[in-house]
């Protein structure tokens, strides 16, 4: 194999992370484990083409015996085992990577995927911000003069790097001329600059790991950790991961991805916003029973959602791993005391749903909301550091609760679907300018709340959906005239030269998409072509 550079804009500091024995590493796990992950993302493929013709999907039988099994994954290191409050939010820039491990947070998710933009630029800083925040350097000033520096007074966040799905390439660095797998960048990059650091600092190499669909791709991420502390010479089980069940396949899988990283795994995690998306994606073509209501309308408490979740924490805890909470989505305005008001009680009720219903912490998506989501776990784990002993025996879950979308409370509107193409294009065109995530009207929006807009429209248009405030039917016509009408008022808020720049392509990737007649499984596989 060779691999090779291809971006030829210079990237300030690359050559720190781009040494060669950083990408003989890289190259080696491309070697060994590329082909599998081709092979899981056929597989993908081949299972959701069998869910088309059933509209069905169960337990799997030929893993009875791991589901009926007595066996529990690796304790967890000092390090994790208090996890009541989690910040997420990119790596890049600095200044943001420092505030997250300022948080007063007991983790920081530190976001190569969802939320951010994997411009060249933007790879290369996350991993030098990574490495700079283990070896305790990582610092900024702002044009203005102003100094950000890691804290001295308080521990800072224990960082918990989130890889790219396995569905991303990475073009700007090629195997044998073909783009890289982009999840084996980001781990390669990560770990091998951080880890024996990470493990000197009293912590560890530890991971989100997004979008899995099998256990099979849970069993690769496991292969390749053993290769990885192999390859560096540090002790096996010094990696722990946390996957994200934010696949509705994954969802019938839970036990079966602890087992195979058992001697890794730390926890499960409901990534509740992507999770609505694979539901849509999943069950797109399966007929109006599968149509979910507004986005804004669907809640944690709906009931095939309350089953996702509980179902969660129960296989988590009886296999002593972590259940970590999803996103609380709305952030506070500090300009505007009413929305902060509303954004506080909101989150403040979600987390108190969690905290009760057993999970171990949760996510916040602004530092202004640590402490809020800490004082409800506070109050429940008091000086626990988690709640591990809540095994929740009373839940029983079946296949048809899981999906059962139609119990979901709400109206298909057409003021929904004029949010959703607004948000798809606003935040279309913001990931275009490098940026992974953005509030709009005072929720924090990534690649998953897109991804659920407009596939919400796709799926309206295949079934015809007829909106409940107006009484007309989804249509391409339909939704091509009302995008016209959202990307225009985006013009008028934004300004002639950001509307040309980012929000007309993203509206005519959103329009090509929404209108296909072939679905797309990922919005940021087409605007990947589309950024540098």
């Amino acid at each position: 194999m060779a691999i090779t550079v291809t971006d030829r804009q210079p990237v300030d500091r690359a050559e720190e992370i781009l040494t060669p024995k950083a990408l003989a590493f890289v190259e080696e796990l491309h070697r060994r484990f590329a082909g599998t992950r081709n092979e899981l993302l056929e597989a993908r493929t081949a299972k959701r083409d069998g869910v088309a013709k059933t509209s069905r999907l169960d337990f799997l039988p030929e893993t009875q015996e791991i589901r009926d099994g007595d066996w529990k994954v690796a304790e967890a290191p000092a390090a994790l085992r208090d996890r009541r409050v989690e910040m997420t939010g990119p790596a890049t820039p600095a200044k943001m990577a420092i505030n997250a491990l300022n948080s007063g947070a007991k983790v920081w998710l530190a976001d190569l995927e969802d939320a951010s933009t994997p411009t060249w630029p933007n790879v290369i800083d996350a991993i030098l911000n990574l490495r700079d925040a283990a070896t305790g350097t990582l610092a900024y000033t702002s044009p203005e003069g102003k100094e950000y520096t890691l804290r001295t007074d308080a521990p800072l966040a224990v960082v918990v790097a989130r890889p790219r799905g396995w569905h991303m390439e990475e073009r700007h660095l090629l195997i044998d001329g073909a783009p890289a797998v982009g999840a084996l960048v980001d781990f390669g990059l990560h770990f091998f600059h951080t880890a024996k650091q990470l493990l000197l600092n009293g912590h560890g190499p530890y991971y989100y790991l997004p979008k899995m669909e099998s256990h099979l791709e849970a069993r690769l991420w496991n292969d390749i950790f053993v290769f990885a502390q192999d390859f560096l010479g540090i002790p096996q089980g010094s990696i722990r991961a946390t996957m994200l069940i934010e696949t509705i396949p994954a969802a019938f899988e839970m036990d079966e991805f602890l087992y195979e990283l058992r001697d890794h795994a730390s926890g499960l995690n409901a990534g509740r916003w992507d999770y609505l998306f694979s539901i849509i994606k999943y069950f797109r073509d399966a007929g109006e029973e599968f149509v979910l209501p507004d986005r804004a309308t669907v809640a944690m408490t709906a009931p095939f959602m309350r089953a996702y979740t509980e179902l969660l924490v129960k296989t988590c805890h009886k296999r002593g791993a972590f259940a970590m909470g999803g996103m609380a989505a709305v952030i506070p305005n500090r300009r505007q005391p009413e929305v902060t008001a509303a954004a506080f009680d909101k989150v403040r009720s979600d987390k108190t749903r969690e905290a009760n219903d057993g999970f171990d912490g949760s996510w916040v998506a602004h530092p202004d909301l640590v402490s809020t989501c800490r004082e409800v776990f506070d109050s429940v784990l008091g000086d626990r550091p988690n709640q591990l002993d809540k095994q929740r025996p009373e839940v029983s879950v079946t296949a048809e609760q899981l999906i059962d979308v139609a119990s979901a409370d709400g109206d298909v509107t057409e003021a929904g679907m004029r949010l959703n193409l607004y948000v798809a294009v606003a935040y279309t065109a913001v990931w275009l300018s490098g940026s992974g995530a953005v509030a709009i009207h005072n929720l924090m929006e990534d690649a998953a709340t897109a991804e659920i807009s407009r596939s919400q429209v796709w799926q309206q248009i295949r079934n015809k959906s007829v909106l409940a405030d107006t009484g007309n039917t989804v249509t391409r016509e339909l939704v091509s005239r009302i995008l016209g009408e959202e990307t225009e008022r985006l013009r008028i808020e934004f300004g002639d030269e950001q509307f040309k720049a980012y929000y007309e392509p993203a509206s005519r990737l959103v329009e090509d998409i929404c209108l296909s007649e072939d679905y797309t499984d990922f919005l940021t596989t087409p605007a990947y072509e589309l950024v540098g």
